[in-house]
């Protein structure tokens, strides 16, 4: 039960302050049960989420060659294992989305680090490539309880209001895992070999798993986060809703735009260095302009903010995505200098690390914070997958049309398309804001 009380300075006083407080028997989380100082949970997101990405990530990027070199392997074999795990993380996101709306991101958060972990264990032991693919997949598994889709959901469901402020704070934060892990994995890549090196991180990415057993304590109340609701929807009716808001027009058409935006983030990104080239730019100064692509996205997330108070989720989505295609056409387009081109990747950067925000935020804002864990992991699921094929179908474009110039063009062009797509997905269905709308009136 709860009860009210209002306090003002009068019938004009606007708005005015409401105090609640309320019993835990109703089973979801009050006022009063809320922590004082959260913070820990976002420091503690902050420095795990950005070891995950480091670990299972970008080291690989480093080690690549060196493992095909000792071992080989064709670059080919071992980069399609990598990309298998990548692909499975994708899928099984979905189930950690679920399990995660259910049971909370303690468990599947903690549970990803001992797995991812365990994966990295398996591909530095590894004595043949199938051994070492299997590795990634378990990695792979590791990955959908420990990147930024189950952090996103937990500060969506505990920070409320202010889940536009955490989840921003978190990734200017992990946008610096590159930064770390690249030059720490090569460091000990040519201490001790690839593998001593993957045993190495595997340990500091276990050592995630007690922060997140610790940090992530606070009550989980499943499809009601809203402590002015005094009661859940059964779990039929919650279902129902879910299926709903899954087969809208307005999902499946934001979902594909997500999609396509991710495979123009990612295949822009990794051909980058070869256009650079085609251009006239050397190894070292391709390198630099993707650092500052990447130091680009941390820019871009700043202003995520203030576009969040001016403008809608739609048209910000699209406007958003409209400025990388723009700036991937004008990669293609502008010959040089090359200082040019490096101004106009980290324009793209900017806008990258401003699409992550947005997918981070679109189904809450869409259909609300109650269903969002199960909702965004079917959400980001053919984002992953989009983003675990761009490298391979980078390359066939750059084939197909003969040029990375040409695998710009269609990148930039794809870039129009889902920006169109976001422009016209229309707004969340009654369905999907039901059970938000009834926990609200509660208490009117």
């Amino acid at each position: 039960m709860c009860s009210t009380t209002r306090t003002g300075r009068g019938a004009d006083a606007a708005p005015r302050r409401r105090s609640r407080r309320c019993s835990r028997s109703d089973g979801l989380l009050s006022t009063s049960d809320a922590p004082s100082h959260p913070r820990g949970v976002l420091a503690t997101l902050c420095v795990t989420v950005t070891v995950a990405y480091g670990v299972l990530y970008y080291a690989f990027a480093v080690l690549a060659t060196g493992i095909a070199a000792d071992t080989g392997w064709s670059e080919t074999a071992v980069t399609a294992s990598f990309s298998a795990g990548s692909l499975f993380g994708a899928v099984a996101g979905i189930a950690a989305g679920r399990t995660l709306q259910h049971r909370g991101p303690r468990v599947v958060m903690a549970t990803g680090s001992v797995v991812g972990a365990a994966g990295v264990a398996v591909v530095a032991g590894a004595p043949s490539l199938p051994v070492f693919a299997a590795g990634w997949l378990v990695a792979g598994a590791g990955s959908a309880g420990t990147f930024y889709p189950p952090a996103f959901a937990a500060l969506t469901h505990w920070y409320g209001a202010r889940r536009v402020q955490a989840i921003t704070t978190l990734t200017l934060v992990a946008g610096f895992s590159s930064t770390v892990f690249a030059p720490l994995t090569a460091a000990l890549q040519d201490l001790a070999g690839w593998r001593v090196t993957y045993v190495a991180l595997g340990v500091v990415l276990a050592a995630t798993a007690p922060a997140h057993a610790v940090a992530l304590r606070l009550p989980w109340h499943p499809g009601a986060p809203d402590p002015a609701a005094t009661t859940a929807p059964p779990e039929s009716e919650r279902s129902a809703s879910d299926r709903g808001v899954l087969t809208s027009r307005t999902f499946v058409v934001l979902t594909a735009s997500g999609a396509l935006m991710s495979l123009v983030m990612y295949a822009s990104l990794i051909h980058l260095v070869p256009l650079l080239q085609d251009r006239g730019a050397g190894v070292q100064l391709a390198a630099w302009a993707v650092g500052l692509s990447g130091a680009g996205q941390v820019a871009g997330r700043l202003l995520y903010p203030a576009l969040d108070r001016w403008m809608a989720p739609n048209p910000r989505a699209a406007t958003i995505i409209l400025v990388l295609a723009v700036a991937v056409l004008a990669l293609a387009a502008v010959p040089g200098p090359v200082s040019v081109v490096i101004a106009i990747a980290v324009v793209a950067g900017a806008a990258r690390g401003l699409f992550t925000l947005i997918s981070a935020t679109v189904v809450s804002e869409h259909w609300g914070p109650e269903r969002y864990a199960a909702l965004n992991g079917v959400y980001n699921a053919p984002l992953g997958v989009a983003a675990a094929l761009a490298p391979a179908a980078g390359a066939a474009i750059a084939t197909w049309t003969g040029s990375t110039t040409g695998l710009f063009v269609t990148l930039g062009c794809l870039g129009v398309v889902a920006a169109a797509l976001s422009a016209v997905a229309g707004g969340a269905p009654p369905v999907g804001r039901a059970w938000s709308r009834r926990g609200r009136s509660a208490h009117s």
